[in-house]
């Protein structure tokens, strides 16, 4: 397989999902009050509106290059005033889970396009085919992933929301470090766990246990089991 070929069916279903779930923030906090997003043009379906130069192109594409196990990458982040929205604290939730569950949504629906890949011509049905598969896989990924309930992860910020004012507050205070955290979690404790025999892992263990069961439904619910 050429390497054209393999980036055609792993950018292209990673492009249209981190597309899709920053543009669903965007219009979800348009919907329930907030037009920041949409006066800076990012409720927008237009790929090119939420592209990051590295996060969308470089880093997957080195991934892919480098012959990863895995394809991450993730689009310039929507600007949301949460403070802006009708109902704050709902609306955050609100907000933050319209990118998770438009991923389903798509997954689900490339899942059901498996019906259909049979009337196309065989070479267009295999390469419809890979698309397809890795768009299930992308989305779901993508989807689970933003549910890690630490903030500016959507599910960090859907746990906000829901949790009580004084515990919430605590739990906002780590939105600058979410990221340093979730990358100690997810790189630096399994690499140090390597050096002591031990498997300190369980973050990506609860991911990838969580994609595969996610992943099960969809396919089962589609029929394609």
């Amino acid at each position: 397989m050429d390497l054209a070929y393999t980036i055609s069916v792993w950018l292209l279903p990673l492009l249209f999902a981190i597309t899709f779930h920053e543009a669903a923030h965007g219009y979800a906090a348009r919907f329930f009050g907030d037009e920041t997003a949409s006066r800076l043009g990012r409720v927008s379906l237009n790929p090119f509106r939420h592209i990051d130069p590295f996060g969308t192109v470089l880093l997957p594409g080195f991934l892919l290059l480098a012959g990863s196990p895995f394809l991450f990458g993730y689009a310039k982040p929507v600007p949301v005033n949460f403070r802006a929205l009708r109902n704050p604290r709902i609306g955050m939730v609100l907000v933050a889970a319209a990118g998770p569950t438009t991923n389903i949504a798509l997954a689900t629906m490339a899942a059901l396009s498996f019906h259909l890949v049979v009337y196309l011509p065989a070479i267009v049905a295999q390469w419809a085919a890979l698309n397809l598969t890795n768009a299930v896989v992308i989305n779901v990924v993508l989807a689970v992933f933003n549910l890690f309930p630490l903030p500016p992860l959507d599910g960090g910020r859907i746990a906000v929301g829901l949790l009580p004012n004084a515990l919430a507050k605590q739990f906002a205070r780590l939105e600058p470090y979410g990221m340093i955290i979730l990358i100690g979690l997810i790189i630096i404790l399994p690499l140090l766990g390597s050096r002591l025999g031990l498997d300190l892992g369980f973050v990506s263990h609860v991911i990838s246990a969580s994609t595969a069961v996610v992943i099960r439904a969809i396919l089962v619910l589609t029929g394609n089991s």
